[in-house]
């Protein structure tokens, strides 16, 4: 214990952690993957890849009855059948949805793409990295920050 500083102890661990990937590319979803089986807290990844397929999913339509509620969703943009701005508009609109907290993930950094996803309450707004050590870095951070350091609401 040098500096006055106490050492750090491990928490113990937290409930599941439920996270809705909304990404129709494979390869962001697979490192997306990789980054989260990195961190220390148990999560459990659901991934859709189109906005129809996302709203099914957190209405708990069809063939997802039986799906938890996620604390988290990570949403692309740009998607097949419902654009991502849709699918974000629809969540925020929506009573039972909208205090899940969205994290646009996405590869736009056009500000009006910025501009829109804040007007529509996006939690924040992340533009995916080409470079693979950071885009892992940053889901990393996502986590940590949504499940380690923000309190969120009851579900």
């Amino acid at each position: 214990m040098g500096c006055g500083i106490e050492e750090f102890k491990e928490m113990p661990p937290v409930d599941m952690v439920e996270i809705l990937l909304v990404e129709d590319n494979p390869g962001d979803v697979r490192l997306t993957i990789e980054a989260l089986k990195d961190t220390k807290l148990h999560n459990k990844l659901s991934v859709v890849k189109d906005g129809v397929e996302a709203m099914a999913f957190l209405r708990r339509q069809g063939t997802y009855a039986q799906v938890s509620r996620p604390d988290l969703i990570l949403l692309d943009l740009n998607l097949p059948k419902k654009d991502g701005r849709e699918v974000l508009e629809e969540i925020k609109n929506d009573e039972d949805l909208r205090r899940i907290p969205v994290v646009v993930l996405t590869t736009s950094s056009d500000e009006q793409d910025i501009l829109k996803s804040y007007n529509l309450h996006a939690n924040c707004y992340i533009t995916k990295p080409v470079d693979l050590r950071q885009f892992l870095a940053i889901v990393k951070s996502i986590q940590s920050f949504w499940f380690s350091i923000v309190k969120l609401p009851p579900v």
